[in-house]
């Protein structure tokens, strides 16, 4: 079932890339986002990735990233180490936390966004090396956002329509400011 605005977030407790369990209580008092991605080797994802380890510091200090992929440790390892996150990178082979989150897969998502972000799906591959030659993980896996404030209610939803809509950084940056003020 699909998580709304008012919603509390269900607690998470999952492998970090360092091998550590988060814990997503942890966060209690600071407001976060929480990224649903899609399988490590994914394109749009690692893109989205480098963007949010690259901005991070535009966030804030108190505000913070949680970011879930679906796939197993050792294939999140070869693929997001490299991006030497500041923020949790958690791997979700299972989807138990995509299935309480309510994140959608979809065949139609995919065609979308590889006939409509077929330049942005280029860059990544080509201009940055984000090739996709393993993937481990659920091909029809969509993205989605949830901004959470200070007592773990969610203030924002965003469910990706294709494979790479994110919700758009400046909305992450403008909630992280308002969180601060």
């Amino acid at each position: 079932m699909k998580k709304r605005v008012g919603d509390k977030v269900s607690n998470i407790r999952l492998t970090a890339l360092d091998g550590s369990v988060f814990d997503l209580s942890s966060l209690n008092g600071r407001p976060f986002m929480l990224s649903f991605f899609r399988f490590a080797s994914c394109p749009f994802c690692n893109l989205r990735m480098h963007q949010l380890v690259s901005r991070f510091n535009e966030l804030g200090g108190q505000f913070t990233v949680v970011a879930i992929f679906d796939s197993p440790l050792d294939n999140l390892r070869e693929h997001a180490d490299r991006h030497h996150s500041p923020f949790p990178v958690l791997a979700d082979e299972r989807g138990a936390y995509y299935a309480q989150y309510g994140i959608e897969r979809s065949i139609i998502g995919v065609l979308k966004g590889m006939i409509f972000r077929m330049p942005t799906m280029m860059y990544a591959m080509f201009g940055k090396g984000y090739v996709p030659i393993k993937i481990k993980g659920s091909m029809t896996t969509m993205p989605a956002d949830f901004l959470v404030d200070e007592q773990g209610v969610i203030r924002h939803t965003y469910y990706g329509k294709d494979e790479g809509d994110h919700l758009p950084f400046d909305e992450v940056k403008q909630f992280a400011a308002r969180s601060r003020a």
